[in-house]
Formats: structure tokens, C-alpha cells, sequence
């Protein structure tokens, strides 16, 4: 599906081995939900980093495995939308930040304006 929004955040991180469930059962059924309860907010897609070798100069190339294991891709509106009292509440709802948020290391956030 095509991006329609005007600028996509991106939040990416890795999680204690031992709270992986957890983690991936709070963000698909509780923090996904409330995020898209914020005005502005469009979409949301997981995903899951995985090994990666491809074909770069007419050779096959392997590349590191890098940075966090999950990121998530969130479609919005506008930066404003992350400065929200919706977006702020939102992201301390249910058992994400005591449950989750501890065990959870290596965060990366980045925004992106789609060109």
C-alpha cells in the first residue's frame, strides 16, 4: 500500500530475549490500538529486521545485521502529531511503560517528510 501521509516516523529498538511475547503482544494489541486513536495519526506497520544479502556490482553481497531487531513504521500527518496531549497520552497507556518500555534497549527514533 502506498504512503499517502506526509511524513513517516519510524521507531525502532531491541528487546530483553526473555519479554519478547510480551513485547510483541502490548505493541500489536494495546499500543498500535492507541496510537491510532491519535488524531493524525494514519497508519501503523511492524516489522522484524532479518539477515539480508543481495546482488550490488554484479556480486552477491552480504550485509550486517545492524541496529535494532523491531522497528515500527508510523504513517502521520505532520511532526506535530508526536507532540500531541493525545500522541503524549497514548504512549503511557496500559501495560506499556512499566511492562514493556524497561526491557526494551537500543531505541532509535527517526522522522522522515515524504518526498
Amino acid at each position: 500500500m502506498p504512503i499517502t501521509g506526509r511524513y513517516v516516523l519510524m521507531a525502532s529498538m531491541d528487546v530483553d530475549p526473555d519479554k519478547d511475547a510480551i513485547f510483541n503482544e502490548v505493541y500489536d494489541q494495546e499500543h498500535i490500538p492507541y496510537l491510532m486513536e491519535v488524531p493524525g495519526v494514519l497508519s501503523v506497520t511492524r516489522a522484524v529486521a532479518e539477515p539480508l544479502s543481495m546482488m550490488l556490482g554484479g556480486e552477491k553481497r552480504t550485509m550486517p545485521m545492524e541496529g535494532p531487531r523491531y522497528t515500527a513504521i508510523y504513517e502521520i500527518e505532520s511532526p506535530d502529531v508526536v507532540l500531541s496531549p493525545e500522541w503524549a497520552a497514548a504512549v503511557e497507556r496500559g501495560r506499556w511503560p512499566a511492562e514493556v518500555r524497561p526491557h526494551t534497549r537500543n531505541r532509535q527514533h527517526r522522522l522522515f517528510k515524504v518526498s
